[in-house]
This record gives structure tokens, C-alpha cells and sequence, in this order.
């Protein structure tokens, strides 16, 4: 009974180690994949404007507010696409930046080592150096920015004191009028963004 009693106390003296909580920044970096889903305003009867999927280094930063609730901004590099119809087929090369602001909240406690979440914010995208191709070839092509909502799950898994890998998925819904020498298309980009990686708590 003594050996008991002295196991339970030591137990107790050890330090409780701690995932995620209230004070922690959170650093993630990883392979970010954005994967359109598009529709919109049918081209010269040869269908929409269609993004190919890119995939580039995302980097988030979050902020535990407290052992629950947190804030998140995605970053990073400039994702670029090939743009198409079906008929046409490539008719445009893009650039675009998708920097999202996302308010989470992540299940479990402090001590759990897995900590699903979940995430709303929103979304500003905007495109750049974008360029004619094919039947546009030579010509004008430009895409307005873009505001919208975003949502948002993932999940940290704790591997040693301060690291932890990552997966985790966004809808962001893009929607954009893209001006060309032929005429003004509205699109609807609203792609799925996976990110596979790591992370580190300060």
C-alpha cells in the first residue's frame, strides 16, 4: 500500500504535457493542393472557364485564444493554373494569392494529443500576371479579385513536445468576372485546398 501511495504522488509530480492552448502560436507548413470547381458563363458556346488543380507550400499562423478557440491565417506561394473550355482549350495562363482569415474551434482538451477542428472565415483572392494562351493568345485577359466566405476541418496530431502533423481542408468560394478581347465571363472558381504537413507550437 505504501509503494502504491508513492507511485500515485510521484505520478502527480510529473509535468503534464500540453498540446494545444490558451497563449500558443501555431505554425503550420506544408503541400497545399487547390482543386477547382468551376462553372460559370459559357464561352462562345465552347463551355465555362475551367482551372487546372496547382499545388504549392501553404503556410498557416493561428493564435489559441484559449484552449478551444482559435484564429488562423492561410498563406502562400502563388498557385498558378492553366485555364480552358472544352472546346477551346487552353486559353488563358493565371496567377493567384487566396490569403483566408478563419476563426476555429478545436475539439478535446489541452492534454489530448489529437485535436480536430473546424473553422468559418473569409476569403480575399487575387490574381495576377495573367496571361493570353491558344485562341487568346497575344491578347488581354484579366481576373477581378475576389471576397468570400470560407470553411474549414482539420486535424493535429501531437508526435513529440512541441510538433505535430497536420491535414487539413478548406471550401473557399471564389467568384470572379474574367474580361478577355471576346468578352466578360463571370466564373465560379470554388475550389477544395488540402494541405498535408507539419507543424510547431511556440
Amino acid at each position: 500500500m505504501k509503494k502504491l501511495s508513492l507511485l500515485v504522488a510521484a505520478a502527480l509530480m510529473v509535468p503534464v504535457a500540453h498540446a494545444h492552448q490558451a497563449g500558443d502560436i501555431l505554425v503550420r507548413g506544408g503541400a497545399a493542393t487547390v482543386s477547382p470547381n468551376s462553372s460559370g458563363d459559357d464561352v462562345l458556346n465552347t463551355g465555362h472557364l475551367d482551372a487546372d488543380t496547382n499545388t504549392q507550400l501553404g503556410l498557416t499562423l493561428s493564435y489559441m485564444l484559449t484552449d478551444n478557440w482559435g484564429v488562423e491565417l492561410l498563406a502562400a506561394t502563388p498557385f498558378s493554373h492553366s485555364v480552358s473550355t472544352a472546346g477551346l482549350g487552353e486559353v488563358a495562363k493565371i496567377k493567384h494569392l487566396p490569403p483566408t482569415l478563419m476563426g476555429q474551434y478545436y475539439f478535446g482538451n489541452a492534454q489530448s494529443k489529437l485535436r480536430p477542428y473546424v473553422g468559418a472565415g473569409i476569403n480575399y483572392t487575387t490574381f495576377f500576371d495573367e496571361k493570353g494562351r491558344g485562341a487568346l493568345d497575344g491578347t488581354s485577359v484579366k481576373l477581378d479579385d475576389s471576397w468570400g466566405l470560407a470553411v474549414q476541418a482539420g486535424l493535429d496530431v501531437k508526435v513529440a513536445e512541441n510538433w505535430f502533423v497536420n491535414a487539413s481542408a478548406w471550401y473557399i468560394d471564389i467568384d470572379t468576372d474574367v474580361e478577355t478581347a471576346v468578352g466578360t465571363f463571370k466564373t465560379d472558381i470554388d475550389p477544395m485546398v488540402l494541405m498535408v504537413g507539419v507543424g510547431y507550437r511556440f
